[in-house]
């Protein structure tokens, strides 16, 4: 196989693309390089009809593998999608206002809708808690304050996504909610140390895991008192919190990875290639397809060299492939 592992790299990027439509370059690039998936933005979804023919459009350049076709469509100011019956309320207002009964309603309806759209991760449940008042980032996207309030939501967001035949990705550990930059713009930074993480920040996550999630999240965050590094490029948050201390084999996956949190830290190709050093197995790219294809050149190079790890492709491959096993099967039935 590992002559052969450099055609299969591709499996390991999720890449969105600009404009209302994929181009044909960037249809060319998805097929020639079997990348292992899209995410849409709202750009790309200006009607139902349009979101529906974009992913027809993307899945038929797939040959061999089942992409992945992945949204954050968390409700309220994040969802991708709107309109009914995609379009849902903010995660805020069902933990203080409308309450669990009335969001597994609306989220069975949810999750039902985008698996019919030909969607097949839904990027949630937001598992942090809402812990800081200045966090602009999560503000209306937690479900709750204390970990006791977000839990029920996290389980029943991960359970309904399985009956709907969508995988469901927990985010964005090891927690954002006592943070107060913003990745998108600025590195996160928290200050909670890790017996304060196993009491609060680690319990929406556990239960997550515990209820099947495939896929978890991590995000551009430093905690000064976990390690130098951060999240996304520390091995010791990956390995020893994340699969050790949740007890999770399943899928990990970079927060986007063009966002100025992480690219102020350097090269985006480089950076890349420490975030799969590190340990996740999914490398997540928005919508500027210029540094998406930029990283994944230099992560072949890097390969080719002989820099990256061949054991770590393979296990990072086989558990891409595990999962899109379970959707290419969830298909078929």
């Amino acid at each position: 196989m590992n002559s052969n592992l450099i055609n299969y790299i591709g499996q390991l990027f999720i890449i969105g693309f600009p404009g209302e439509e994929p181009s044909g370059a960037f249809l060319n690039f998805l097929a020639e390089e079997n990348i292992g998936g899209v995410i849409l933005f709202r750009e790309n979804c200006p009607t139902h009809q349009k979101t529906k023919t974009n992913i027809e459009l993307i899945k038929s350049v797939y040959s061999s593998s089942v992409p992945f076709v992945a949204v954050d469509q968390e409700g309220g100011r994040v969802c991708r999608i709107l309109g009914a019956p995609a379009e849902f309320p903010a995660a805020t207002l069902y933990g203080e206002k409308f309450g669990l009964e009335r969001f597994e309603e609306d989220y069975v309806r949810v999750a039902m809708y985008l698996e019919s759209l030909g969607i097949n991760i839904n990027l949630a449940p937001v598992c942090d808690i809402f812990l800081n008042l200045k966090n602009d980032c999560l503000k209306d996207r937690c479900f709750g304050k204390t970990a006791q309030d977000v839990i029920p939501f996290v389980k029943a967001m991960v359970n309904i996504s399985q009956k709907s035949r969508l995988l469901s990705c927990l985010k964005h550990f090891p927690g954002l909610g006592a943070a107060q930059n913003d990745p998108h713009h600025k590195t996160a930074v928290a200050d909670y140390d890790p017996i304060t993480w196993e009491q609060r920040e680690k319990l929406p996550f556990a239960v997550g895991v515990k209820e099947g999630a495939e896929i978890i999240m991590t995000t551009h965050v430093k905690l000064p008192q976990f390690d130098k590094q951060i999240a996304t490029t520390s091995s010791k948050i990956v390995s020893q919190y994340l699969r050790q201390g949740l007890g999770f084999d399943g899928t990990v996956s970079t927060d986007d990875m063009t966002m100025k949190g992480l690219t102020a830290k350097g090269n985006i190709g480089e950076m890349t290639v420490q975030a799969f050093q590190a340990g996740h197995d999914l490398l997540l790219f928005g919508q500027n397809l210029e540094l998406a294809m930029e990283a994944y050149e230099y992560f072949k190079d890097a390969y080719s060299r002989g820099d990256i790890d061949v054991e770590r492709i393979k296990t990072s491959l086989n558990r891409i492939a595990g999962i899109k096993f379970k959707l290419a099967k969830s298909v078929s039935l």
